[in-house]
């Protein structure tokens, strides 16, 4: 049966997965927590209520044993419905759940994490753990401070590893005018809000703020960014992801409804 505590649990299913051969990598807050040291200390700690990973639809048949194997109730309906690129779990006695992307990350905006699932690392890498913040239309104190996180702790650079690949990040904005729109107006409100909450410990944030602006818009656009920038702000060019119940009793019946997402 899942554990009480979080921190025990995640290391449980990640041990789990390796011992099943399976491909699960760490994304959000249990991720920045286990790569960040500034996570663990105010002003940037928080609470942790729920496991995010990554894994490959491939995988998925296993996937889905490896979880009621320990003891996890699956969102039946839900899973049936998009089980070939997401699927979540439920531990109810601890009032949490797993949920896990196959493939790509899927929200605001669409990004491709197959080939980058084969890099080193319990986690997904620094910079995909902040594209899934910085992709956020709608973002939040909370998402806010795991960004500060993420580049408190760690350079950007050129590479993988230890480093926020920012020349990776600046491809992916100069395919995707949508992508680039999200996450540059999402770095203007960040530093807007890391020296408030940072005070005069904000320049290293600050600084590498800056670098990956810097590499973004430096990076030469696509043809099809450039005709997208044409029309500009007057399409939409992001979803808005439904809002989900965080916890469903699957063994419970209830009254169906018509978004799959809240049963």
């Amino acid at each position: 049966m899942p554990l009480e505590n979080i921190f025990d649990e995640t290391a449980r299913v990640l041990e789990e997965a390796g011992r099943r051969d399976i491909t699960l990598k760490l994304f959000g807050g249990m991720a920045i927590y286990r790569t960040c040291e500034s996570a663990k200390n105010p002003p940037l700690a928080r609470k942790y209520v729920d496991i995010d990973v990554m894994g490959r639809a491939k995988q998925a048949p296993g996937i889905r044993k490896m979880f009621a194997d320990l003891g996890y109730d699956p969102r039946t309906r839900f899973n049936a419905m998009y089980g070939d690129r997401r699927l979540v779990f439920n531990d109810t006695d601890h009032n949490r759940r797993v949920d896990i992307f196959l493939d790509w990350f899927e929200m605001c905006h669409k990004i491709d994490l197959r080939e980058r699932l084969g890099l080193d690392g319990v986690t997904i890498p620094p910079a995909d753990m902040l594209l899934t913040k910085l992709q956020i239309v709608e973002i939040n104190e909370k998402d806010l401070k795991d960004l500060t996180c993420i580049l408190v702790d760690h350079e950007v650079g050129d590479t993988d590893g230890q480093q926020v690949n920012g020349k990776y990040i600046a491809k992916l904005c100069a395919d995707d005018w949508g992508i680039w729109r999200t996450i540059t107006g999402n770095l203007d409100r960040l530093s807007a809000f890391v020296p408030g909450l940072l005070g005069g410990d904000s320049e290293v944030a600050m600084s590498r703020i800056s670098k990956l602006k810097a590499l973004i818009e430096a990076a030469p656009k696509s043809f099809k960014w450039k005709m997208r920038a044409r029309v500009g702000e007057r399409a939409v060019w992001y979803e808005l992801p439904e809002a989900d119940k965080e916890i469903v009793d699957s063994r419970v019946p209830e009254r169906l409804s018509q978004d799959p997402t809240k049963v």
